[in-house]
């Protein structure tokens, strides 16, 4: 994690304007910070000292249960706020947020405007506005599980969670993610190798078609 100079930190808050959602001025309240691929942004069980909003780059939501297993929960790319439900104080310790790209993101101090932040109206609505798609986002991944073949929603998966044209999560990951057996994904990876759509290498697989990825991709809708 790197924190940005002054002068590169303002050309991003002009690039993309946060003020908007606030009724106060936000911005004397910003740091912006550059993570590199593979830097987590929220290690599990901690408590957040900041509001993220990402403005640059892709990251994965997950979990670490009791039994050491990892459940994959969701992706999250920009631009985006994280930390939200902390900040309201819905769940005292966060969960794992770990790049998949560089990243970029605007860091509020929850400790300097947690007090205005709760009772300014214009954040709070934007703040139910953004829970509200979260849900009904969530709610739409669950039943494509159900309405569409996991050739569709493996080419989704891959083109969201690989970056410069590389895929390498983990099949046990994918599989919990996706709802589907360790024997039929590998068939289906096998599928779209054969296709020319993948190529295997040690570590994972190149994205040699992208197109066709994206053409079965597009047939899911939310």
């Amino acid at each position: 994690m790197r924190k940005l100079p002054i002068d590169e930190s303002l050309s991003y808050i002009e690039q993309y304007p946060i003020s908007q959602y606030f009724s106060f001025d936000i911005v004397p309240f910003i740091h912006v910070y550059e993570f590199d691929k593979g830097e987590f942004i929220f290690h599990e069980h901690s408590i957040p000292d900041y509001l993220y909003y990402m403005v640059e780059g892709k990251a994965k939501l997950y979990i670490t249960h009791k039994n050491g297993k990892i459940s994959l929960i969701d992706f999250i790319t920009a631009p985006t706020f994280m930390g939200e439900m902390e900040l309201l104080n819905a769940e005292r310790y966060s969960k794992g947020i770990q790049t998949l790209s560089k990243s970029v993101c605007f860091a509020i101090s929850i400790q300097e405007v947690k007090e205005k932040l709760l009772v300014d109206p214009v954040f709070l609505k934007m703040l139910c506005l953004f829970l509200s798609h979260k849900a009904t986002t969530a709610t739409a991944k669950y039943t494509q599980n159900q309405a569409y073949p996991l050739e569709n929603r493996l080419a989704s998966f891959i083109l969201l969670s690989s970056d410069q044209q590389f895929y390498k999560e983990k099949h046990s990951e994918v599989c919990d993610y996706l709802g589907v057996s360790y024997r039929h994904l590998l068939f289906v990876l096998a599928q779209f190798s054969e296709a020319g759509y993948i190529t295997k290498q040690n570590r994972g697989y190149v994205l040699t078609n992208r197109t066709e990825l994206e053409k079965l991709a597009s047939e899911i809708t939310y």
